[in-house]
């Protein structure tokens, strides 16, 4: 997840100045909004992945085995 989000800012910077007409009151460089828009996307991959691992710890292995 980490190498993704990086690889994200990396592409975001790099491709900054072609969005710079639309973007209005925000350098395409700004520290804060890559770092919260970073942070809400980690953030929601966090809880996409744990929400299924949660669910998939209350099955008995065995029963699951069985079933097949």
């Amino acid at each position: 997840m980490a190498s993704g989000v990086a690889l994200g800012i990396a592409v975001s910077l790099l491709l900054g100045r072609l969005l710079q007409s639309l973007l209005f009151g925000v350098r395409p460089t700004d520290p804060l909004t890559l770092v919260s828009a970073s942070a809400i996307v980690l953030a929601t991959a966090l809880v996409a992945s744990w929400v299924p691992a949660r669910r998939a710890l209350s099955v008995d292995p065995v029963e699951s085995l069985r079933a097949e």
